[in-house]
């Protein structure tokens, strides 16, 4: 029999495009309207020529394909399918046709003609009938509503941002004109999610979009996303979403189909498509945890229970770039507009995405606009941390089982030479983790949070859980704290059963409690978790990847208000106005790439060895890789770890399970080899065994150097800082320079001596001033710059609510004082001199005068003066007000009072 010619092979194809997606293909003399819904005809006479299928959906003529041989650019041929809408026999003539189809069976383009500007577009296969049955009911398509949305509805902008606005304010005008992919670039903190809800909203409620899709990297993420929705107050009905429209979020294979929104991770909606079951933890594993198992590319094939039409639109939400890589054929198999959010875009992301960037507020922009607060970068270097260490022979060091933590001695009988790199991983240092925590708490109280009651909450990065499980109770030790004080959060520190929902539990715990003070992690709460009072990230690991890095940096941006943060950190935390970015490891000072390092990698680790096969990857290189391994590790293990990983595999030993890998693979056994290998790679779905296989072949034991005492080499502000700090002073130099004629505060403090009294009103004006000129000009930031480029020339540190110290911040950049210390401290000086002074004249002060001259004083260090209408106010009210202070100062009390504030404020 001779091959079918090219064409004929592109029709078959076609054939079973559309019997797939639910149409009877019929032949022209056999047509029979009663045997389906949609029916496609082959080869119908026109009036000119012949149509290839003619798509007639409940006895109605809707379209045509017009099918060439694989390889034909499709182009060109729209026109031809175009002729042969206008070219219909009177009979089947009702009208101009809306749906062509050109198609060589591998590729398909589609339009639809009653679009404002009709254009043809790529689709995985075609329509539904139902679905275009479901088209032709509406008065106009998605696309016309779409152009219209803009100026029909304008946008309601109550309670948004102005960033929120613009973003989609610009993503509705590409939508306008048709633009099929769009990507908003919203730094961290700047309210993605609620843009996100904002412009569901609208292409629901205003362009008749029947089903959005929101795609999340992991499960934590949708639960969010989830959380968020359901508080979203639409702004013009002031209604919230989840009672106008039904939102799910997908934790199993069934979609909703009253469901306006689907929230779902990419992982699931792939195992979907292929109608196979996901593993049961792989909704909580990363996009870039399952690209690093299993990096081959995510094929998928028609599913009419999930036809490419079943999504108007698809927002994919900080999915990692890898969703644009081995997942592009999950995005691209559905005929939807996709919206990108995202705050670190890399190259790739901006490409699949057409270049499409509609949006672009970065955490610069963020920080001017007060969305988000900037960070500094506080460095510590210890001597072990920089470059390693060795431990002599002869001496003792501990030796601690991975698996069980159990220790035991053993005495070096040769010298154990280290690198900085097998820190934390193969040797452990617990004076080199002492000794970094050490330097951070002094920190605290010196250079980052001076005055603060309660540790700034912190959350640490560490390089491993095991590396989190020595940091943890370091960290309690060095702080001197309970169990509340410090807490690990990673997916190895939720509860027995391995529940996410303990995970969420001890996020709420750290974002509300005020007893837990410092959360340590590997990389659990290290991009989209939302713990808005975080002021402090400190790095034990190195990352290599920018994009990570920056996700990473961006859970210490987020704003909150003074009371909030008060709430949790106490009423000594006055606002949150920057966040600090602890180095122990030169995270900052690393070259980064858009890429991870393992992704790199040609050895897959065990675990992501493991987990590929679970999610399918199962060639042959990969069962035979697995197959050796877990050959390696059966000679390794003891006894009990034997009998204990044998009853999670179902009884089967290591070596059993290697061979019925290599059996599996067998070319000379005849019978069918996929289920062969699906018996063979079934245990290996079971999550308790994967996970006690990694756990076992990791190195049996570590090293603890016990003998090794670190210390100190650098602390301090990092070089970026201080330029930074000098950047910002020397604007606010500047600044009061070029205004010192029109502000009157200045005014003041420019003449020596002073020509008129500073009082608080024209010291409030000239706060106020600096604020609108500069967002960072505030007491704290223009302190903490000092303190950062001239740390012997500060004191102290300004204390909550001295707003008056911003005097002595003006006088320091004058160079009318030599050190910078509160304004507190200041008037505490010059009140000991004056009543010093006084007592020289023999004047002295009775018990009771002498406590009102204390309020009197701190009075003046507050407010910068005293009057007499002051005394109506507390804490002189609760003391009898003017008339005891007239009392005990007699007619003398007004010249008391200008003495007070001469001597005291000037």
């Amino acid at each position: 029999m001779s091959e079918p010619l090219p064409e004929q092979r592109a029709r078959e194809q076609i054939d079973a495009m559309l019997a797939a997606a639910g149409w009877v293909v019929q032949d022209y003399d056999q047509f029979n309207p009663h045997a389906a819904q949609g029916i496609a005809l082959r080869e119908v006479p026109l009036k000119s020529g012949r149509c290839d299928y003619l798509l007639l959906v409940d006895r109605k003529p809707v379209g045509v394909i017009e099918a060439k041989k694989t390889g034909t650019l499709l182009s060109i041929v729209a026109d031809q399918s175009a002729r042969y809408g206008e070219s219909l026999p009177d009979f089947l003539n009702t009208g101009p046709l809306p749906f062509y189809y050109e198609s060589t069976g591998v590729e398909t383009f589609f339009r639809d003609d009653r679009d404002p500007e009709p254009r043809s577009r790529r689709v995985f296969s075609f329509h539904q009938p139902k679905t275009l049955a479901a088209l032709l009911a509406q008065p106009t398509t998605l696309r016309a509503r779409l152009a219209a949305m803009p100026t029909d509805h304008p946008l309601v902008t109550t309670r948004m941002r102005g960033c929120q606005i613009e973003g989609i304010t610009n993503l509705e005008k590409s939508l306008a004109v048709d633009k099929p992919r769009a990507l908003i670039q919203m730094a961290t903190g700047a309210g993605k999610t609620y843009t996100a809800c904002a412009f569901t909203y609208r292409l629901i409620a205003h362009a008749g979009a029947k089903h959005v899709l929101f795609l999340v990297d992991r499960a934590n993420l949708g639960r969010q996303a989830k959380g968020e929705f359901d508080q979203f107050v639409t702004p013009d009905t002031g209604r919230k979403f989840t009672e106008l429209y039904n939102v799910q979020y997908l934790t199993s294979n069934k979609l909703d189909s009253v469901s306006r929104v689907t929230i779902c991770t990419i992982q699931r909606l792939y195992a979907m498509l292929r109608g196979e079951d996901l593993p049961e933890d792989a909704d909580e594993i990363s996009t870039y945890e399952i690209g690093a198992a299993d990096g081959r590319p995510k094929e998928v094939a028609y599913n009419p229970a999930i036809p490419p039409e079943t999504f108007d639109v698809i927002v994919t939400d900080e999915c990692h770039r890898s969703i644009y890589g081995l997942w592009r054929q999950v995005l691209e198999y559905f005929d939807a507009h996709l919206i990108g959010l995202t705050a670190t875009p890399s190259k790739q992301t901006i490409g699949f995405f057409n270049q499409n960037l509609v949006m672009e507020y970065n955490h610069e922009r963020a920080v001017a606009d007060g969305v988000n607060v900037g960070y500094e970068v506080y460095r510590i270097q210890t001597d072990v941390t920089e470059k390693g260490a060795t431990v002599k022979k002869g001496f003792y060091v501990d030796k601690r089982s991975k698996e069980t933590r159990a220790r035991r001695w053993e005495q070096l009988d040769e010298d154990l030479t280290y690198e900085a790199n097998q820190i934390d991983r193969s040797v452990v240092v617990p004076s080199q983790i002492r000794t970094v925590l050490q330097a951070f708490k002094d920190a605290l109280a010196t250079d980052l949070f001076p005055g603060r009651t309660l540790v700034p909450k912190t959350l640490i990065f560490c390089k491993t859980d095991s590396h989190a499980e020595d940091v943890v109770h370091l960290c309690r030790e060095v702080f001197g704290k309970g169990n509340d004080f410090a807490k690990k959060i990673t997916y190895q520190s939720l509860n027995p059963d391995q529940r996410p929902a303990k995970a969420e539990t001890l996020i709420q715990e750290f974002r509300t409690s005020p007893q837990l003070r410092i959360a340590i992690t590997v990389d659990m709460i290290a991009t989209g978790t939302d713990i808005k009072p975080l002021e402090c990230l400190v790095f034990l690991r190195d990352v290599r990847s920018r994009v990570y890095f920056e996700q990473m940096k961006g859970r210490g941006t987020r704003i909150l208000t003074p009371t909030d943060l008060q709430a949790v950190s106490g009423e000594d935390a006055r606002a949150k106005t920057e966040f600090i970015i602890v180095d122990a490891v030169g995270v900052c000072e690393s070259d980064k790439t858009d890429s991870r390092p393992l992704e790199r990698q040609r050895s897959v680790p065990f675990d992501k060895l493991l987990l590929g096969v679970a999610l399918g990857k199962r060639d042959e290189d990969t069962l035979t890789t697995l197959a050796g391994r877990l050959a390696k590790l059966d000679r390794e293990i003891t006894e009990p770890q034997r009998q204990e990983l044998a009853a999670l595999a179902g009884g089967a030993t290591l070596a059993q399970l290697s061979g019925r890998l290599l059996e599996a693979l067998d070319p000379d056994d005849a019978t069918p080899r996929e289920p062969r290998i699906a018996a063979a790679c079934a245990p290996f779905d079971s999550p308790p065994l994967r996970t006690a296989l990694a756990k076992t072949k990791e190195d049996a034991e570590q090293t603890i150097d016990t003998v090794t005492l670190d210390t100190v080499i650098f602390t301090g502000f990092d070089a970026a800082a201080k330029e930074k700090a000098m950047t910002l002073l020397t604007s606010f130099r500047d600044y009061i320079e070029a205004h010192k004629a029109e502000i009157t505060a200045l005014q003041i403090l420019y003449s020596r001596p002073y020509k008129q009294r500073l009082t608080e009103p024209l010291l409030k004006d000239l706060e106020t001033k600096l604020r609108t000129h500069h967002a960072a000009w505030t007491e704290d930031r223009l302190w903490d710059a000092y303190a950062a480029t001239a740390p012997a020339k500060v004191k102290g540190r300004s204390q909550v609510g001295r707003f008056a110290d911003l005097v002595n911040i003006v006088r320091f950049a004058l160079n009318q004082q030599p050190v910078l210390k509160p304004f507190a401290d200041s008037v505490t000086e010059r009140f000991n001199e004056w009543l010093m002074t006084k007592a020289k004249t023999g004047t002295t002060f009775t018990p009771d005068q002498q406590a009102w001259l204390n309020l009197m004083r701190n009075h003046i260090a507050t407010s910068l003066s005293i009057e007499t209408d002051d005394f109506e106010y507390a804490p002189f009210s609760q003391r009898g007000g003017l008339g005891k202070a007239a009392q005990l100062f007699g007619e003398q009390l007004p010249k008391l009072l200008d003495e007070l504030n001469e001597a005291l404020a000037a």
